[in-house]
């Protein structure tokens, strides 16, 4: 019977430690957090991160518009390599392949002291990049060359610019087509503040006797690409500039014979509004 008894005093002693280590090791990693804006697997005792940077707000400079990327570990022992991703407010990559961050003491790579377990690089940032919320995706490669993500940090950029509504201009749309027929239209979209500041250029259609097409979901605006898919969306060059678009009407007597109005327009990531392209076909 006393066997029976201390067995589950053993076992509660046991769950008792378990939750106290669980509580420190929670209690350590959110402490962590305090530093910078996101750890990820920072508990490997090989290596601890203790700063990321930049993670502050960033203005464009015009006469110097190199960024010091850095992370710090203590230890960094085991640290073979360190690299970086850069991501936009549009999510887009800056680099088409991962920034390396070095430990090497150099200027160039905006590094003050070799060894310190410091690693740092510059990246320039234009005035043509968006505005908004970066992030930084930090790696480490060991001794044992695994990769892995020890780090997240984010930095509001702003690229100094006055926010310029978009232009859009040279439509390419037919006169007229017969129903069933496939025909591609496009429309030539620019932006002051850059390529990258234009978000959306699209159409809305009216049928012959002025009801407005919508989707299922009750959207109007009906999405131009820039992507370079011919076979699918009519567009040949991807990022030149040129939306495109697809279409034809159905052959069936649903289809309203007549002229139908498209309405063009272009809007910028500050929800600025280009001018509007208007133009009627004959639906035959």
């Amino acid at each position: 019977m006393k066997n029976e008894k201390s067995k589950p005093d053993h076992l509660a002693f046991i769950s008792k430690l378990f939750l106290y280590q669980f509580l420190f090791i929670s209690l350590t990693f959110l402490g962590c957090e305090k530093e910078f804006d996101i750890a990820v697997e920072n508990v490997n005792p090989d290596y601890q991160v203790t700063l990321v940077s930049p993670s502050e707000e960033i203005q464009y400079n015009a006469a110097d518009s190199l960024v010091a990327v850095r992370i710090a570990f203590n230890p960094a022992g085991s640290i073979k390599s360190v690299f970086c991703e850069i991501y936009a407010s549009d999510n887009s990559k800056l680099t088409s392949s991962p920034l390396n961050l070095y430990d090497d003491g150099k200027s160039t790579s905006g590094d003050a002291t070799a060894n310190d377990g410091i690693f740092s690089n510059k990246i320039p940032l234009s005035r043509y990049y968006p505005n908004g919320v970066y992030n930084i995706k930090y790696y480490v490669i060991d001794n044992s060359d695994q990769s892995k993500q020890v780090a997240i940090a984010n930095f509001n950029y702003d690229n100094g610019q006055n926010n310029i509504a978009p232009v859009i201009s040279n439509l390419i749309l037919v006169d007229s087509i017969n129903v069933g027929i496939s025909f591609i239209f496009s429309v030539f979209a620019s932006d002051a503040n850059g390529y990258s500041d234009i978000k959306n250029v699209y159409f809305e259609l009216y049928r012959p006797d002025g009801t407005l097409v919508t989707e299922g979901n009750g959207n109007s605006k009906f999405k131009m690409y820039d992507d370079g898919n011919l076979t699918v969306y009519g567009d040949q060059v991807a990022s030149d500039g040129i939306f495109s678009f697809k279409n034809s009407f159905l052959n069936d007597i649903s289809t309203q014979r007549g002229f139908w109005r498209f309405e063009f327009i272009a809007m910028d990531r500050g929800n600025k509004l280009s001018n509007k392209i208007i133009k009627s076909v004959k639906i035959i």
